[in-house]
C-alpha cells in the first residue's frame, strides 16, 4: 500500500498571483463543525502540527465552521512560530448564528467579517480569503471592491471565491486577479469540469477542491455511512439516502476493487485521480485522525494511467443523488446583478 510517511508533498502554484502552497491541503472543518460533535481541542491541535511536519501546509477554514469555533482552534495551533509555516485560508459570507443563516456580500459585512476572522486567528493579515457563498443580491463587483482595499490594506494577500459561476468568476477577476476557486470536485463530483475549470484555467486561477473524498464515502463506503453520529450533517445527504445508498454503494465497492489491484487504499485512488486532474488542482481533504492524514499523504505516490482514470470515470458517473440538499447554494445560482442595478 502506498505509504505516507515516506511521501515528500510538493509544493506547488496556486493561480498566477503568486502564492505557493503545498501540492494537498488539510480542510479542518470537521473538526470543529457539521461532521458530528466538536473533536478535542488538544487532539486537533496535534494533528495540524503533524501534517504541518509531514509538509500539509495550507490549511483551510471559515468563520462559519462551528461557528467561529474552528478558526479559534485555527489561532491556538499557529502559535509559537508555526504561524510562518503554513498558508492560512478562510472565508466570510455566511452569516449563520447556528440557528439561522443568510448569505451577505455588501461591504459593510465584508469588511466587518474580515476584521472579525483576523481577531480571532490573532493575525494580521490572511493568506487566501475566500467568499464562501455568492450574494445573489449584491453585484460581485460591490463585494470584490471591498476585497481589493482589504488587499491594499495588507489584512489579506490573496483573494477567492467558492462555489461561483463562471460569469461571477469573470467578473470579479475583472475588479481583482481571483487566486484561486475553491468547489467540490471529486471523482463523484464532475459537474464543474464543463464550464467553471476551463474557466480558472482560462484566466490562470487555481482550483482548490473540497470534499475530494465525497465527504468520506470514497474511503470507506456504506459502512462510513453506517457509522455517523445522529448530528453529523451528511446523514441528510441524498447521495447517503436508501433510495441511493445502495446504488452507490455498489459503485464504492467497484473503485475499492481498483484500489485493491494497486495496492492503495480507495481513499487514496480518489485523491489520486484529483491530482491527476492537473497541476493547476489542490485537493484538501479534512481529516481527525492521524492515521487517515498520514493515509491521504500517501495519495500523492499513487500513479494512474489514462486507461484506469477513464475506468475510474465510467464508474462514477453513474453516482444518484444530487451533491446537496435543495436549499444549499452552489455555484448553479451565485450570479449577482449587474454593477448598473446597483447604483440606480
Amino acid at each position: 500500500m502506498a505509504s505516507g510517511g515516506a511521501v515528500v508533498v510538493p509544493r506547488m502554484k496556486l493561480g498566477s498571483q503568486g502564492l505557493e502552497v503545498s501540492a494537498q491541503g488539510l480542510g479542518c472543518m470537521g473538526m470543529s463543525a457539521f461532521y458530528g460533535p466538536p473533536k478535542p481541542d488538544a487532539d486537533m491541535i496535534s494533528l495540524i502540527h503533524q501534517a504541518i511536519q509531514l509538509g500539509i501546509t495550507f490549511l483551510d477554514t471559515s468563520d462559519m465552521y462551528g461557528p467561529h469555533t474552528n478558526e479559534i482552534l485555527l489561532s491556538k495551533a499557529l502559535k509559537d512560530g508555526v504561524r510562518d509555516k503554513v498558508e492560512l485560508a478562510t472565508k466570510f459570507g455566511i452569516s449563520w448564528d447556528g440557528q439561522n443563516r443568510e448569505v451577505r456580500g455588501d461591504p459593510e459585512y465584508v469588511r466587518a467579517a474580515c476584521e472579525a476572522s483576523l481577531k480571532r486567528l490573532q493575525l494580521e493579515c490572511i493568506d487566501l480569503y475566500y467568499q464562501h457563498r455568492v450574494d445573489t443580491r449584491v453585484p460581485i463587483e460591490i463585494t470584490m471592491g471591498e476585497m481589493k482595499k482589504l488587499v491594499e490594506e495588507g489584512k489579506i494577500k490573496y483573494v477567492g471565491l467558492s462555489e461561483a459561476s463562471a460569469s461571477t468568476i469573470r467578473r470579479a477577476h475583472a475588479v481583482h486577479p481571483i487566486t484561486a476557486v475553491q468547489l467540490e470536485w471529486s471523482l463523484w463530483s464532475r459537474d464543474v469540469e464543463e464550464e467553471i475549470i476551463p474557466t480558472c484555467r482560462e484566466l490562470g486561477i487555481g482550483v482548490v477542491a473540497y470534499s475530494p473524498l465525497g465527504r468520506g464515502f470514497l474511503s470507506g463506503g456504506s459502512n462510513m455511512v453506517a457509522s455517523l453520529s445522529k448530528d453529523d450533517f451528511r446523514k441528510h445527504h441524498p447521495r447517503f439516502q436508501a433510495e441511493n445508498l445502495e446504488h452507490n454503494n455498489n459503485l464504492f465497492n467497484r473503485v475499492n476493487e481498483i484500489a485493491v489491484k494497486k495496492g492503495c487504499t480507495p481513499s487514496q485512488l480518489a485523491l489520486a485521480w484529483v491530482h491527476h486532474q492537473g497541476t493547476d488542482a489542490c485537493p484538501i481533504p479534512g481529516t481527525t485522525k492521524i492515521e487517515n492524514l498520514v493515509q491521504n499523504i500517501g495519495a500523492l505516490s499513487v500513479k494512474l494511467t489514462t486507461e484506469e482514470m477513464a475506468e475510474l470515470e465510467s464508474i462514477a458517473d453513474s453516482v444518484r443523488g444530487d451533491r446537496y440538499g435543495s436549499m444549499t447554494s452552489t455555484y448553479l445560482h451565485s450570479d449577482t446583478p449587474p454593477l448598473s442595478a446597483w447604483n440606480a
